[in-house]
């Protein structure tokens, strides 16, 4: 009997410490941070239109395109899509990505189509893209946009990050958003 009321008062304990007490001291220190813990928005005119650290969906030509999302890039469900490279559903949405990217960039051949533009990356939330996948899509904006293709590869170039080790990535909104300001 002694024992089960140690077990049940250590139970209430941690169930206060650990939903209560942990919870208010992170929420604090999340003040103290840019933004007050919000994440980091990105705003156009006063309008939140996205966060720099998570993807989202762009599906119009005018824009640069993001890898896909196994979860619609819902950050509620953060994951991968758990299928394995010799399952056929995988396989075949694999297929279907291609055959509409090719759609969209007839002059391009299946070859030239980087792997990380048919494939989910691990969270589904993936806000970044190689540059060199960025540029495959400047031909399909600048024609869209009526801008010339260098305007748009210098723009590419500009938001490039190179860190000292990995490898360089584009932020897709970012991209977008500079995109935007440019005149045709």
């Amino acid at each position: 009997m002694k024992n089960i009321f140690s077990a049940i008062k250590l139970t209430l304990l941690c169930l206060i410490f650990f939903s209560v007490l942990y919870t208010l001291v992170m929420l604090g220190i999340a003040q103290f941070s840019p933004n007050h813990g919000k994440g980091e928005t990105v705003q156009v005119n006063g309008k939140t239109v996205g966060y720099t650290k998570l993807g989202q969906s762009f599906t119009d030509e005018k824009y640069f395109w993001g890898r896909p999302s196994a979860i619609n890039y819902n950050a509620a469900g953060s994951c991968g899509s758990n299928k394995g490279t010799a399952n056929a559903a995988y396989i075949e949405e694999v297929r279907t990505r291609i055959d509409t990217f090719l759609v969209h960039h007839p002059y391009l051949s299946k070859k030239d189509i980087p792997t990380e533009m048919v494939t989910a990356s691990g969270s589904g939330l993936d806000p970044d893209i190689s540059p060199e996948s960025a540029m495959i899509q400047a031909q399909r904006i600048a024609r869209i946009r009526n801008i010339s293709e260098e305007k748009v590869l210098s723009l590419i170039q500009s938001f490039s990050k190179k860190p000292v080790l990995g490898t360089p990535t584009v932020n897709v909104l970012e991209l977008n958003i500079a995109l935007d300001r440019i005149k045709g």
